[in-house]
């Protein structure tokens, strides 16, 4: 079985559980381990596969609880760097619905730096890009940029998801498309939200989209459509494989579920690329992967409401 890197954010969560979904109002918050990336790395280990995670998180005791939770789930840490800026910092109100709202304080997340014994460790695996702060400039860009240049010089699976967040991107959203397609235009799964696949091809129409980022080069497409599944397209077929009736509770999480579960399935493949090829396995692995999303969003927090294979089997 491959491993999966997943490079990007490690991050708290301090969530308003059921406070409704405008920060503003929140009184009372939960910590929670988040970051998609880091989410993304635990689905896959909590799955039974082999994940390591690039990140960076600060020389304190927030960082200090991050890194136990990847152990505890089983993510290889040993890549994960610390710095002595303070650990980078969310707040999140979530409505009775699951919908959120997001604030970001940012830290030792864009501390991250480059090293290129990591290369080596790349032949033959998969590598998954979680862009939520990767592209906002300074070391963690530079080394995520400088991953990306050593994927693709080793052909490796290289999966990519924009992980776009408004408060991050207030205004500068043409800079944040630009940044994103050179990774659509080399990657072999892109998973984007319906948001995030019409803001990055500039079309309303799910297909319309698709059109337009198979053009830039994407070769498979998972748009996330919540409770009405993932429209999934290998730039020959399509089609919207449906989700799993569940009483959401809190979204957060359910996209980085479902990749990491994505994953997971196309890891065991001999060759992870010939998915694109294969339209009744590639449907067969969204559907699994939209029941992980599903189950994660029946609880609170990302990390521990990810789903195990037993949970997933049943």
């Amino acid at each position: 079985m491959r491993t999966v890197f997943c490079i990007g954010e490690l991050l708290i969560d301090f969530v308003a559980e059921k406070q409704g979904n405008d920060l503003s109002k929140a009184k009372v918050f939960t910590r929670k381990a988040g970051g998609a990336p880091a989410n993304v790395s635990c689905a896959i280990a909590k799955l039974g596969g082999q994940s390591t995670f690039i990140g960076c998180v600060g020389e304190d005791p927030f960082g200090t609880f991050l890194l136990n939770i990847l152990k505890y789930h089983k993510v290889d840490i040993s890549l994960t760097q610390r710095s002595r800026t303070f650990t980078t910092l969310a707040f999140v109100s979530i409505a009775e619905d699951g919908e959120r709202d997001f604030v970001f304080s940012r830290g030792a997340d864009r501390e991250l730096c480059y090293s290129s014994a990591v290369k080596a460790d790349f032949k033959g695996n998969m590598i998954h890009f979680g862009a939520a702060t990767a592209l906002l400039g300074g070391a963690l860009e530079e080394a995520y940029g400088r991953y990306f240049f050593d994927a693709l010089t080793l052909d490796s699976f290289i999966s990519f998801d924009p992980n776009y967040r408004g408060d991050l991107w207030k205004d500068q959203e043409e800079v944040f498309i630009k940044k994103c397609m050179p990774f659509i235009e080399k990657s072999h799964l892109c998973k984007f939200s319906l948001e995030e696949a019409q803001l990055l091809s500039g079309k309303s129409k799910i297909e319309e989209a698709c059109v337009e980022l198979h053009k830039v080069g994407a070769k498979t497409i998972a748009i996330t459509l919540g409770k009405d599944g993932t429209y999934v397209s290998s730039g020959i077929d399509q089609q919207t494989i449906p989700s799993f009736k569940v009483n959401p509770v809190d979204t957060t999480g359910a996209g980085d579920a479902f990749i990491g579960c994505l994953l997971q399935q196309i890891a065991t493949l001999d060759n992870p690329k010939t998915i694109v090829e294969n339209w009744p396995l590639l449907t067969q692995m969204v559907s699994k992967a939209n029941k992980a999303g599903a189950i994660t969003t029946t609880n609170y927090g990302a990390i521990n409401s990810l789903p195990t294979q037993k949970e997933l089997s049943v």
